[in-house]
């Protein structure tokens, strides 16, 4: 049978009149191997990079987008709204456009990759940027939420990470079981919550037999929960998870440490070098706040985490054509020349 997104493929995990889905065949996204980064380990791990940038929208949001706007369209709903970094807004306004819906999002001026941008307006949404961060927007429109009949599709919408739990079926669906450690990048921490609680499932209805260890990675201008405040002005070249007060902070800290796991922090530069890393060596584009997972795993392999020969598991969050600017930024530029094969060949030392 052909894909058919992942309500439809995993149903009996969700409550829905089929009819009202609103799919655009997300999921069923590749695990790829790494051939690299974790035999480079002093003590190898066999590392495996969930790809979410091959979403239909380029990041995991579409796995909690077409349940959020599919019960959404069950209750009756007219309208969407959310606030954003960028990847929800350009989830939200793709499937709210596949439903009908009218989608309004809330960004922070300045502080969006255009990818990410551009995504939203194409589809239509109606964009508003204000001059704050994401908390500022995510209080906006919680209370415009709970006033107007206007659905949040923000994590704090419970559809949200029932839609995202799928990436732990489709990992253990590959594996025939659980990794023994599953690392995420962690912003407003839906994610991480979300994977813990599809990995819970799964065990309890006998499709796997153990759990692995929950590990979240922050970035260092960024990192409420590793600090234990908020932050009131965020900063991070990983402006996906630029957030200062995440809105699922205690289901993160609850899948922490009910997995025995951690959550830490990591700098800038460490997640520049991963994302680079990843590019170069895996032939894997994701974007800077993805590469935050690879960054912490390389991090505690330095501080001698591992033992050698576990299965790690890092998700890649989001493809690296959401942020061009940073992929640019931290390439080597390209050589001008006049149309002249031996100038060519001396470039390129032949």
């Amino acid at each position: 049978m052909s894909w058919q997104g992942i309500v439809k493929h995993y149903i009996d995990f969700f409550s829905i009149d089929e009819k009202n889905i609103i799919t655009l065949l997300e999921g069923n996204t590749p695990l790829i191997p790494s051939v690299c980064i974790g035999k480079s380990f002093e003590r190898p791990i066999n590392l495996f990079f969930k790809y979410e940038g091959l979403n239909p929208t380029g990041s995991f949001k579409d796995r909690g987008m077409t349940y959020a706007i599919s019960k959404a369209v069950e209750s009756g709903s007219k309208a969407v709204i959310c606030a954003s970094t960028g990847n929800t807004s350009a989830s939200a306004a793709a499937y709210s456009a596949r439903a009908g819906l009218k989608c309004i999002v809330l960004i922070p001026e300045g502080k969006i990759a255009l990818g990410k941008l551009s995504q939203a307006m194409i589809h239509g949404a109606k964009v508003i940027q204000i001059k704050g961060n994401f908390d500022d927007a995510l209080k906006i429109v919680k209370e415009i939420s709970e006033k107007y009949p206007i659905t949040l599709v923000n994590s704090l919408n419970p559809h949200r990470l029932e839609g995202q739990k799928t990436g732990a079926f489709e990992i253990c669906d590959v594996l025939k079981n659980a990794p023994d450690y599953h690392c995420l990048p962690v912003g407003n921490a839906g994610n991480i919550s979300a994977y813990w609680m599809g990995y819970k499932e799964y065990r309890s209805c006998g499709k796997i037999n153990s759990l692995p260890k929950m590990l979240g990675f922050q970035a260092e201008g960024s990192a409420p929960i590793v600090r234990g405040y908020p932050i009131e002005k965020p900063e991070t070249i990983a402006t996906a998870i630029r957030i200062g007060n995440p809105a699922s902070w205690d289901k993160a800290v609850k899948a922490r440490d009910e997995s025995g796991g951690l959550i830490d922090m990591v700098s800038d530069d460490e997640i520049i070098k991963a994302y680079k890393l990843l590019a170069e060596k895996e032939g894997v584009f994701c974007e800077p706040a993805s590469s935050a997972s690879v960054a912490g795993i390389i991090k505690l392999s330095e501080r001698g985490f591992f033992q050698g020969g576990e299965t790690v598991v890092c998700t890649l969050t989001g493809h690296g054509l959401k942020d061009p600017d940073n992929a640019i930024a931290n390439s080597e530029k390209p050589s001008s020349i006049e149309p002249n094969i031996s100038d060519i060949l001396k470039i390129i030392g032949l």
